[in-house]
């Protein structure tokens, strides 16, 4: 081959590279949060040979995901013969020295390489399948994305036209054509046998510089579309976030930060940290993370996918000037870069329940709710912009510790007759009960736990709850992005129970279990934090509450989220629930890390919904109701939330189905382990909303 054109090749195409790289790489560093992907280094190495290298997220998919592990792994082979066709340009035959097809390395190679040319071609068209015929809503369909398909497309068969073109012209008159280490290879051999040895020659020169000169030209379009990810989706996994799903970083020195006036969360491109460029870049336009958003999936406005999108394409609209700002060339004015209203609309932040379906379904790992929430955090503490409904929530919480607004002398009310001891009483109990504030005022939550303390108190459990010393943890004040407020609690608490000496807890809400176990660390608070369906299940297994009488129902269990998706907690509620005699479950498609939320996450149980074609609340009530009978006395809907019990019974009424059930695991194990006389306690506390 052509020693000159290849340099020509090589040099114009690598250098025009090396030019749109260092750009994407100058605009990434606009971001100037931190951030830190140096630690657990060997927890990182095997997550990316796992999730980047290995594709195990891709398996979730049958057709397209496997389709896109063959496109992957087909890429890994092929690009050892990219290199191959570069040295070929200079040194004819040229194999990388242990790569000739006389040994048998070299032959394990041709077989790969044969074998998954193939692959590759029939992903691009499972692909191609996906966007022109089935026209998945999910997906992007644009020119770039078409454009790179027919690239790929055309490369392989330039690979199969140039090794069949080389057995014809290699193979001697009357020796066989066919070889077992080249199968497709040596089929197209045998298609273009009848063609003159001049056009063998020209089409083998075709084959190879059409493969040489279009993985180039590929390589180039990649930092400009939502092909990026296949540079960038390793840095991108290897950097992802370890902390435990539900954490969400605190805002260091709020005070401080408000007397120097400096930015509160995330207004502008370069408030982000550069990962969460990373993330933008590495957006692969899959639509897996819509797909699966509850807000989305009820005609709210929110899009994840999109969110990335818009943030990337504003950046780089902008480039120049958010690059020259950065280096103290130009001013950028803060009026013309504000990523609210324009390009992301408020409604769209304030539509996210922080679910983490998003999350869990991106095959490259992009965080959404730190994005969301800071972009909150923005607009609540510095500029004041929030639903007007959260006003209320905020003002309870500040005033009394509590969204509700009760007096909080109020929180052990429930309790009354149980003859449950407070911490101040017994400091020694080796639980603390932590009730929560809607197992504390809200009347049917108040049945969840009274339910949860009988069944503790017939474990034998040595425990108490703090009673009127108890605040909400100030999970929603968190992820309605009033960090400042949030603080404020978590330190009081964090000081009650540091005073209390408390080393155990029992939580009955899975907000206040993930804000407690993962989020009160960054304060000081260290806590062996239990949720009560975990401690029921274990009190189950070693016979310290014995289910022994029938309780008739067809259940459907709900995934509470933050029980499910950010705690990784989805067999202790089943667990009990088996163990009851006479409970049959029966389980929807949308159940485990693929259940939906109930609409209540996200601080949306203090806000009215983001307007849109339904309730989540509605859509997921339906979606549990679907694997139930038509009718009959003992269908229920089962969760192990006291939010997700409020929302499915709401559900439940407002769509006509009072003769559905709506309990708590523990009031279900409750009915089991003590027959009649769990009738009483499921009826104390009258339900004033009935």
């Amino acid at each position: 081959m052509n020693w000159i054109a290849m340099t020509v090749l090589l040099v114009v195409t690598l250098g025009l590279f090396a030019w749109s790289a260092q750009r994407r790489w100058r605009l990434m560093m606009v971001a100037k949060a931190p951030a830190n992907c140096g630690d657990q280094i060997g927890r990182r190495i095997v997550l990316t040979l796992r999730y980047a290298v290995g594709q195990l997220r891709m398996v979730r998919y049958p057709l397209a995901g496997w389709a896109h592990i063959a496109v992957f792994f087909g890429f890994l082979v092929l690009l050892l013969n990219s290199l191959i066709l570069f040295g070929r340009g200079y040194v004819p035959g040229f194999n990388f020295w242990i790569f000739s097809p006389d040994n048998l390395l070299g032959a394990i190679y041709a077989f790969l390489r044969d074998i998954f040319t193939v692959l590759v071609i029939l992903g691009v068209l499972v692909f191609y399948y996906h966007r022109l015929v089935k026209r998945l809503p999910r997906l992007t369909l644009n020119v770039e994305g078409l454009l790179i398909l027919a690239i790929i497309f055309v490369m392989m068969i330039g690979d199969l036209v140039y090794e069949g073109a080389a057995i014809v012209r290699e193979t001697e008159a009357g020796s066989g054509l066919f070889h077992a280490k080249t199968p497709f290879a040596s089929l197209s051999a045998m298609i273009l046998a009848p063609l003159a040895d001049g056009t063998l020659q020209v089409l083998q020169h075709v084959g190879f510089w059409t493969h040489a000169a279009l993985v180039l030209v590929f390589l180039n379009i990649l930092p400009y579309g939502k092909h990026f990810h296949v540079l960038t989706v390793l840095p991108n996994v290897f950097c992802q976030n370890l902390a435990p799903s539900g954490r969400l970083a605190p805002i260091e020195d709020i005070e401080g930060r408000l007397e120097r006036e400096e930015t509160l969360g995330v207004k502008r491109v370069q408030d982000f940290s550069w990962k969460s460029v990373l993330d933008f870049y590495t957006c692969t336009e899959c639509g897996r993370c819509t797909d699966h958003c509850p807000a989305n999936n009820t005609g709210k406005e929110l899009s994840p996918k999109h969110l990335a999108i818009h943030v990337r394409d504003h950046m780089y609209r902008r480039e120049n000037e958010l690059v020259a700002a950065a280096v103290g060339d130009g001013q950028s004015n803060d009026d013309e870069v504000l990523l609210v209203p324009d390009p992301i609309k408020p409604e769209v932040l304030w539509a996210c329940t922080t679910c983490a379906a998003c999350e869990t379904e991106c095959p490259v790992f992009i965080s959404y709710i730190d994005k969301i929430v800071d972009l909150r955090r923005n607009l609540v503490m510095e500029q004041g912009e929030f639903p007007e409904q959260l006003q209320t929530m905020f003002r309870g919480l500040e005033t009394v510790g509590n969204p509700y607004s009760f007096p909080n002398e109020q929180r052990a009310e429930w309790a009354q007759g149980l003859d449950i001891p407070l911490r101040s009483d017994k400091p020694d109990a080796e639980f603390l009960l932590w009730v929560g504030c809607s197992p504390s005022f809200d009347d049917r939550a108040r049945k969840i736990a009274r339910a949860t303390t009988q069944l503790l108190k017939a474990a034998g459990v040595d425990f108490a709850i703090l009673g009127p010393e108890e605040q909400c943890t100030g999970d929603p004040a968190r992820r309605a992005g009033n960090e400042y407020l949030f603080q404020m609690l978590a330190q009081a608490n964090v000081e009650t129970l540091n005073n209390y000496a408390v080393r155990k807890i029992i939580t009955i809400c899975p907000h206040c279990y993930n804000t407690l176990k993962n989020e009160y660390p960054d304060f000081g608070g260290r806590y062996d934090v239990i949720h009560h369906s975990a401690l029921l299940a274990q009190l189950v297994r070693e016979g310290k509450l014995k289910p022994q009488h029938r309780v008739e129902a067809k259940i459907a269990y709900h995934d509470a989220c933050y029980l499910g998706r950010h705690s990784d907690m989805y067999d202790p509620p089943r667990e009990v629930l088996s163990a009851i005699p006479g409970v049959q479950l029966c389980t929807p498609v949308e159940s485990r890390d693929r259940g939906m939320c109930c609409g209540a996450g996200g601080a949306q149980m203090w806000k009215e919904e983001e307007e849109g074609e339904a309730r989540v609340n509605h859509t997921r009530v339906n979606q549990l109701l679907r694997v139930l009978p038509s009718n009959g006395p003992d269908r229920t809907l089962a969760t192990a939330c006291p939010f997700c019990m409020t929302m499915l019974r709401d559900g439940l009424l407002d769509q006509g189905h009072e003769d559905v059930q709506a309990l708590d695991i523990a009031e279900v194990l409750l009915r089991s382990v003590l027959g009649e006389q769990a009738a009483p306690t499921a009826a104390a506390s009258a339900d004033k909303s009935d």
